[in-house]
C-alpha cells in the first residue's frame, strides 16, 4: 500500500519544466522579463543553470512557453474538450460553462500574474505581441465563432453574423472581468461576480432568442425556423 501512494504521489509531482514555468511565471511578475535572471531562475527551481537549457532554449522561449499556457490559449484549449464538444446544441448552458470556467480562471493568482507579465512585456520582447494578439486571440475567437455558427444553423438562436455574436458575448464577460478583477482596489466576492454574470446571461440570451435548452430543442422539434446565419 505504501509503494502504491508512493507512485501516486510521484505521479501528481510537477515535472522540472512545470516548475520551471511556475517559478519563471513568479520571477518574471516580480522582477520584470528583463530584470529576471536564469540564474535566479534555477536557483528558485533547485537546480543548475545549465540544466534550464535543457528544457528552454533561453528566456524568450520560458516566456513563449507561458503565454502558450494562459489567457486565451487556456481559453481555446477549453473550447476542444470533449464537456464543450457536447454542449454544440446547447446555447445556454453552452454560455453559462464558458462564464463559469471564465471566473475560475480570473479568481487563479497565477492568472493575475500571467496579466501583470503580458502587460509589461508584450511590447518589449520581439514575437510576444504578435503571437499573443494574433495567434491566442484569433484560435480562441475562431472557435467561438464557429459554436455560434452551429447554433445559428441547428436555429437554436437568431442571429446573421455569428462573429459578431461570439464577438459581443466575449465583449461583455471582458467588461465584467475589468469591472470585477481589474479596475477594483481588490477583487470582487464571487457570489458578486457570479451575479453579474448570471444578469449578462440573461440579458445576452435574450438578445440572440435563446431560450432554455429544453425549449430550443421542443422548437427544433416543431419545425420552428430561426435567422440563418449568414457567411462570415
Amino acid at each position: 500500500m505504501a509503494v502504491h501512494t508512493s507512485s501516486a504521489a510521484e505521479a501528481a509531482a510537477p515535472t522540472t519544466r512545470e516548475r520551471i514555468l511556475s517559478e519563471a511565471l513568479n520571477l518574471f511578475a516580480q522582477s520584470g522579463y528583463g530584470g529576471a535572471s536564469m540564474r535566479e531562475l534555477a536557483r528558485r527551481v533547485g537546480i543548475r543553470e545549465s540544466s534550464l537549457y535543457n528544457h528552454f532554449s533561453g528566456k524568450a522561449a520560458i516566456l513563449e512557453a507561458i503565454v502558450a499556457e494562459h489567457g486565451p490559449a487556456s481559453s481555446a484549449s477549453r473550447l476542444e474538450e470533449l464537456r464543450y464538444k457536447q454542449l454544440a446544441r446547447q446555447p445556454s448552458a453552452f454560455c453559462r460553462q464558458f462564464a463559469l470556467d471564465l471566473v475560475e480562471q480570473w479568481s487563479d493568482p497565477r492568472e493575475h500574474q500571467f496579466q501583470k507579465v503580458i502587460t509589461a512585456e508584450r511590447n518589449r520582447v520581439p514575437g510576444i505581441r504578435a503571437k499573443f494578439a494574433d495567434h491566442f486571440y484569433a484560435r480562441e475567437q475562431s472557435m467561438m465563432t464557429d459554436y455560434f455558427r452551429g447554433f445559428a444553423l441547428a436555429d437554436l438562436i437568431s442571429t446573421t453574423d455569428p462573429r459578431e455574436t461570439a464577438r459581443l458575448f466575449a465583449a461583455g464577460l471582458i467588461y465584467i472581468r475589468l469591472e470585477h478583477y481589474v479596475m477594483g482596489a481588490v477583487p470582487s466576492p464571487r457570489p458578486k461576480v457570479i451575479e453579474a454574470i448570471d444578469r449578462y446571461l440573461s440579458f445576452f440570451l435574450s438578445l440572440i432568442a435563446a431560450g432554455s435548452d429544453t425549449d430550443n430543442k421542443k422548437r427544433k422539434a416543431k419545425g420552428e425556423t430561426r435567422g440563418k446565419a449568414a457567411p462570415d
